[in-house]
């Protein structure tokens, strides 16, 4: 009773917090549903699914262990070679964002020297030319590029096929759109488009390359299923968040947690695997860039900040302690010297309890200004696509324009309006250097300062890269280098224009601007609290980055992969306590108002995700109320052309039943017959006979003229439509028998089964269809787990009968079955039910 007020409570919370502004066409109703129905968007459903047609057995039984050790080994080979392109993919996207920033701020420099107005316009222009080419690429070339990605490829593992997002210029798009948008210095990152960039990656190369552009090979064509490029999509991602945070094992938990819907244990090792492999490539890549082969881009580019003195050594000390305790283990067989010896390299915690509630503080300010972060980027989507977009292509880059003119002004203006600060004293073996120039890698920036030791510390943080910027505020032993009016100017500024920024026609991602936001009012919490207990051992920078770890968590609502994800960036195992909780304070507060930015963007474009939770209403439904008053469309076993064309004409459904009839002319339900395979039967034309009789006995046994690989649907796109095929006069007389290529075991439910067990089953199967039937009236046998334990091996057919617990007279129903009609009491349908109907 407690918990369910608790939960109305939330509710109630949720929907006086996004009541503001009235729900318009395709927006969200009061109950947080899509009011208009999905096909507007062109959003089709994937079958991830095996349809084990005649074709596909046939397929199988001619393939051997030599082929299923073959397909495995493929499989590692294209996670290899998406660890790798992925890697070089965002060596390259921050080779060449750091070297644009680099020159940027160079040229900037000089010009300042002799005239402040003419820098001053220079960096405009700059910043200018580079938002622009990233929003015309996006624009006139590849739209689906737009954003992050990750709201998409959700959909996309979630069982939705967004046509256009996995497409060869959607990742040209990406790429050189990410280098215009965070080069040109706008309020976003390109941590999330690396994401995208990965999926589209691992999705060209399970199709073999874009055969539009003429860059395919047909030996890389070996996964045509949906169900193959789910795995490579789910490594791509994974691949991305490797290869933007240098954070592999992040990146797999980032795959499990956020994006992927459904997951299984050979999956998490090629996940892994590919991750190890981004981490390699990024790693050689960087060693050979800190030669000077990059131009501008050195030590910074990757997100890596060590905010501790012992992060530079922590990876040896790990070793050191994991060989220790390895060693020991031979003789006392147990782990528990690895936590000794853990702590006596890294020693004991330096934060008190009293401490601890400020980083409450700090958690439940992450959670308030996360979630208050999501609500505001839903009214500016809204607005932006109802009013603003509806104007065509030049109004959003003259919008991409004007923010980053806006931006450009912010951030070269509001420096010159704070005074200089003098530079510490530094320790004599310090490597903290004070004064440093605009755009160079380091705290303590001079900007229009007038003494040589001063610097300016809100252009530290303003007039610089966002990674070198977060690297300041992270930066550990440098207390008292931002004043409290500075950090929070930058607060109030930079989160007004990432609420601005995103959404507009860039590739952009949240994960760097939201660590930007949460540093920020970290830092600002650690000052205080500097100032309240007067301890010199509290530093600055861990509250920064735990600042930085709260808005994440409020505005994402991810816990195990970011936090894992902060503490490989940080390299420091020390405030893994700290980081799990304010994630998980923040995540609570955030959940009272909303949902995740992910999930709230992906409802706003439409994207029916099936969430991981059931809605509570549905726990009083049954899965034939869900149905309706639906009336279902069914075709014969053997169908004649012309009524198969007025079906396919006459709807935009996916899915139809195949209903035979009985030696006593009973309706039977024989299969599920895909619209998509339907299309191929029409289009190939080799199986169309003038005999209305079937061709094949009902198990589909005969000659298949197809190969299973002939019905999968090219990957992003919609395939075949009825309007495509030419069909004579007299080819619409003729029949078609069906048999052969239906799903002759679909998924079934009885009618009075609640929705919340079917929504389970649906979603965690990755299913598209579910039929809906009267309860069954006999049993023909039970299943239990030893039923399913069969050796392989085994090849004794005494060994391979297992104890059943068939009620009796199971042969004997067996032989009148087979007497009249496999299956003959099988009911009929009652109802369909559908993820998506197109």
């Amino acid at each position: 009773m407690l918990s369910n007020h608790f939960e109305n409570g939330m509710d109630m919370a949720r929907l006086a917090w996004s009541r503001l502004p009235h729900s318009e066409d395709g927006e969200l109703d009061g109950v947080g549903l899509l009011s208009t129905s999905s096909n507007r968007n062109g959003v089709e459903s994937l079958d991830y699914e095996v349809i084990e047609n005649y074709a596909y057995r046939e397929e199988q039984a001619q393939r051997g262990k030599f082929f299923v050790g073959y397909n495995v080994a493929v499989k590692w080979f294209f996670a290899l070679l998406i660890g790798i392109g992925t890697g070089l993919a965002a060596v390259f996207i921050n080779i060449s964002v750091e070297n644009f920033a680099g020159w940027k701020f160079a040229l900037t420099f000089n010009i300042i020297q002799k005239s402040y107005l003419a820098g001053f316009l220079m960096y405009i222009l700059i910043n200018l030319a580079l938002v622009f080419s990233s929003v015309y690429i996006i624009t006139h070339f590849a739209p689906a590029a737009a954003g992050s990605g990750i709201p998409e490829i959700k959909g996309y593992l979630n069982g939705i096929d967004i046509p256009g997002i996995l497409l060869f210029r959607t990742l040209i798009g990406k790429i050189f759109g990410s280098i215009g948008s965070v080069g040109g210095g706008l309020a976003l990152g390109k941590e999330g488009p690396l994401v995208h960039t990965g999926a589209c990656i691992a999705s060209l190369l399970g199709q073999g390359g874009s055969t539009k552009y003429h860059l395919s090979s047909r030996w890389l064509q070996g996964f045509k299923s949906d169900r193959d490029r789910r795995d490579l999509v789910t490594c791509g991602c994974a691949a991305g968040v490797a290869a933007a945070f240098r954070a592999p094992v992040g990146g797999v938990l980032f795959a499990l947690e956020e994006v992927t819907s459904w997951w299984r244990s050979q999956l998490m090792w090629r996940v892994f695997f590919t991750s190890a492999v981004v981490a390699v490539v990024v790693r050689v890549a960087m060693g050979w860039c800190k030669s000077g082969n990059c131009g501008h881009f050195g030590d910074g580019g990757f997100i890596i900040w060590d905010i501790s003195e012992l992060g530079s050594s922590l990876s040896s000390c790990m070793l050191t302690a994991l060989t220790f305790c390895l060693a020991l283990d031979l003789l006392l067989e147990n782990f528990f010297f690895f936590s000794l010896s853990f702590i006596l390299c890294s020693g004991q915690e330096d934060y008190s309890f009293e401490e601890l509630l400020p980083m409450a503080v700090i958690g439940i300010i992450g959670g308030l200004l996360g979630a208050l972060f999501n609500q505001l980027t839903i009214y500016v989507t809204r607005w932006r696509r109802n009013y603003l977009h509806k104007k065509g292509n030049r109004v959003k880059i003259y919008e991409a324009c004007l923010i980053s003119v806006l931006t450009s002004v912010i951030s070269f203006g509001l420096p010159l309006l704070r005074n200089c600060s003098p530079c510490p004293d530094s320790d004599p073996g310090s490597e903290i250097e004070c004064p440093r120039a605009p755009g160079v890698d380091g705290n303590y920036v001079n900007f229009y300062c007038g003494k040589d030791k001063e610097y300016n510390d809100l252009a530290t943080i303003f007039f610089n890269t966002q990674d070198d910027a977060i690297r300041n505020l992270f930066s550990a032993k440098t207390i008292h280098e931002f004043s409290a009016k500075s950090l929070l100017t930058f607060l109030v500024m930079f989160y007004t224009l990432a609420v601005v920024t995103f959404g507009t026609a860039v590739p952009a991602g949240q994960f760097v601007p939201g660590i930007m936001i949460g540093s920020t009012y970290g830092r600002l919490v650690g000052i205080f609290t500097v100032n309240h207990y007067k301890k010199l051992n509290i530093d600055e920078g861990t509250y920064a980055l735990l600042g930085a770890a709260s808005f994440l968590g409020g505005s994402m609502r991810m816990t195990v992969s970011l936090c894992v994800i902060m503490v490989e960036i940080t390299n420091n195992l020390k405030l893994l306590p700290l980081i799990m909780l304010v994630l998980l304070i923040s995540k609570a507060v955030g959940d009272v108002f909303n949902e995740g930015l992910y999930d709230e963007q992906a409802r706003l474009r439409g994207i029916p995700l099936l969430e991981s939770r059931p809605k509570y209403v549905m726990r009083k439904m049954t899965a034939r109320e869900a149905c309706g008053n639906q009336m279902v469309l069914s075709l014969p076993r053997v169908v004649k052309v012309a009524d198969a064309v007025s079906i396919l004409r006459s709807n935009k459904h996916n899915g139809f039943p195949v209903v035979d009839h009985t030696r006593d002319g009973e309706p039977l339900v024989i299969g599920l017959m895909l619209r998509s395979h339907l299309l191929v039967l029409l289009q190939s034309k080799i199986d169309f006979q003038h005999s209305p009789l079937p061709s094949h006995s009902r198990s589909g046994s005969g000659t298949i003229r197809h190969n299973f690989s002939e019905f999968a649907k090219p990957v992003s796109s919609k395939g075949i439509s009825i309007d495509d095929i030419y069909l004579s006069s007299e080819d619409l007389e003729m029949y078609i028998d069906l048999a052969p290529f239906l799903n002759p075991s679909p998924y079934v439910v009885p009618e009075d089964m609640s929705l919340t067990k079917v929504y389970n089953l649906f979603r965690q199967l990755g299913l598209r269809h579910i039929f809906v039937v009267p309860r069954a009236s006999r049993v023909i046998g039970v299943i239990t787990r030893k039923d399913l334990l069969i050796e392989e091996e085994s090849e004794d057919s005494a060994t391979m009968e297992l104890q059943s617990t068939s009620v009796r007279g199971q042969r004997h129903k067996t032989r009148l079955l087979e007497e009249n009609g496999a299956d003959a009491e099988r009911p009929l349908l009652n109802g369909l039910l559908v993820q998506n109907q197109r």
